[in-house]
């Protein structure tokens, strides 16, 4: 199964945006998939249904963060090389779909909605392009990865 598979199959699975693309690499990172999954629960609805950056976008950026990412109070090059990164990974992001905006992305014409998540049924995977900006944000960051293998 490929990482876009694995995240698109843990978001039906009812894991949250940022959550299925963070799980789909867990392979890869130094820390169980328990915090994992913690870490990234916040970040689902555009950052907690404030309907902000797109779940799958920083669940991206967590695994990136995560894998090339720096450790100390950067302010020169090992930062802007960083920053540099998530610029091109949300670059790609947003030139497949015009956004990397929650509410945008789903057509919606309001912030910060109603905490309750909805529920998945058929419907809402007809309507909703969630699982698949899952599997982009997923499948975009596995070519960066196979491009830039890591030094850890």
């Amino acid at each position: 199964m490929t990482r876009k598979e694995m995240a698109m199959d843990y978001f039906t699975k009812g894991y949250n945006c940022s959550q299925s693309v963070v799980l789909a690499f867990a392979d890869l990172l130094p820390v169980d998939e328990k915090t994992l999954m913690k870490l990234s629960s916040s970040f689902g609805g555009g950052m907690g249904r404030l309907r902000e950056v797109c779940g799958s976008v920083t669940g991206m950026f967590m695994v990136a963060g995560m894998l090339y990412g720096y450790d100390g109070p950067e302010t020169g090059p090992a930062k802007a090389e960083h920053y540099a990164l998530i610029q091109e990974l949300a670059g790609k992001f947003e030139a497949e779909n015009g956004s990397i905006v929650c509410r945008e992305l789903l057509g919606l014409n309001k912030q910060h909605d109603d905490p309750q998540p909805s529920a998945r049924t058929g419907e809402y995977y007809k309507k909703r392009p969630c699982k698949e900006l899952v599997g982009m944000s997923a499948e975009i960051l596995d070519n960066y990865i196979a491009e830039h293998p890591t030094q850890a």
